[in-house]
């Protein structure tokens, strides 16, 4: 039996008494610290720091750097100056998505990719079977720490310990700065998050990580700043309406199918998917993601079927909880498309039973953030 794998920050996890690790993709991370609900809460009022240096980073370099992920990916690459992220995916040939990712572009010829953890060798492999003309990736994934500082407060809590605080406070959403001293440590500063608040994913070298994470846990003590784990990433990622790659896109779920039609750029030329989904959105999708809120008393869960009054089943669940913020029992489902308007009643098999539920528009909570993707 292989070892899991561990980030930087590992060690750190000692001084919580409740942390509770689980095994998520081959990584032994924390699914808790304090509580879900907890930092689930701490996130929407105040702030919560998580770390995410799992996740995968690759270095994309050359001449035809810009065209080659032109090609991989759905988003428009040429739209980024240096200095802007863009959120993206990579498809198979039939639609399927490969990854979603993160673009930043460092300058005209170097971008930053950020890939799912659990994908990082599958999409290296990807990109270097359609590698072509003067492009080099590099996998930094080893030696990169990612850690993100999300919530209404996190700007205030940033600008105490961060070198050029006013060039922070003015970072538009989807924008970054590389080279910022952050408690006395150098990171890529991005305006970018997975939880429907405003906030902060900072990147830094490996050996800094320790370092940074204590030094923003105590600047941000006074304003109530506490680690986060993956529950409370899940369940803000969940309400904001923010995909998770294995369930509500996958290689059976399109982006389109998935909602994610504004990343799916069909006018700026040829990609790898692009003629799969320009049938799709010509033709009318057969299935699509929708929101639902239970009326019988239940919680659907990811997997779970759905059906229709007649008692066909429609379609399945790909995430559902009990919503910490707004205290209903929610779900995200992949739908026949004749079955999604809002206020359609759809029945859900919890444990044997069909409970009743009803569509609902999405995401099922949303705040103002600064700026607009590209």
């Amino acid at each position: 039996m292989n070892a899991l794998q561990r980030t930087p920050l590992f060690l750190q996890y000692d001084g919580y008494p409740s942390v509770r690790c689980i095994d998520f993709g081959g990584w032994e991370l924390p699914v808790q610290f304090y509580g879900i609900g907890r930092e689930h809460e701490a996130v929407r009022s105040q702030a919560g720091l998580f770390d995410v240096s799992h996740m995968g980073e690759f270095l994309v370099a050359g001449q035809d750097a810009e065209s080659f992920l032109q090609r991989m990916t759905t988003n428009d690459v040429s739209r980024l100056a240096p200095g802007q992220a863009q959120y993206t995916l990579m498809c198979y040939e039939h639609g399927g998505v490969v990854d979603d990712l993160l673009v930043y572009k460092l300058s005209a010829k170097r971008f930053l990719l950020v890939v799912n953890a659990s994908n990082i060798d599958k999409d290296l492999q990807w990109l270097r079977k359609h590698l072509s003309g003067d492009v080099a990736i590099d996998n930094q994934s080893q030696q990169t720490a990612l850690l993100a500082l999300q919530g209404p407060l996190a700007v205030r809590i940033l600008k105490r310990v961060t070198q050029a605080s006013a060039s922070v406070d003015a970072l538009p959403s989807f924008h970054f700065i590389d080279k910022v001293s952050i408690c006395g440590i150098s990171a890529l500063v991005s305006r970018t998050g997975y939880t429907g608040e405003d906030g902060f994913e900072l990147y830094t070298e490996a050996g800094d990580a320790a370092q940074l994470w204590s030094g923003l846990l105590q600047a941000g003590k006074a304003d109530g700043l506490i680690p986060a784990g993956l529950g409370a990433r899940d369940t803000l990622r969940f309400e904001a309406g923010l995909p998770l790659y294995g369930q509500e896109i996958s290689e059976h779920i399109s982006p389109l199918e998935a909602g994610l039609g504004y990343f799916v750029k069909l006018d700026k030329g040829d990609f790898i998917g692009r003629s799969a989904l320009a049938t799709q959105k010509d033709t009318g999708l057969a299935r699509k993601l929708v929101g639902l809120e239970m009326e019988d008393r239940g919680i659907p869960r990811t997997h779970y079927p759905v059906y229709d009054g007649s008692g066909s089943r429609i379609g399945e669940v790909t995430t559902g909880t009990q919503s910490p913020t707004l205290k209903r029992n929610l779900g995200l489902a992949l739908l026949n498309n004749d079955h999604t308007a809002p206020d359609t009643g759809v029945w859900v098999e919890i444990r044997g039973k069909r409970l009743k539920a009803r569509v609902v528009k999405t995401p099922f909570y949303k705040k103002k953030r600064p700026g607009k993707p590209v």
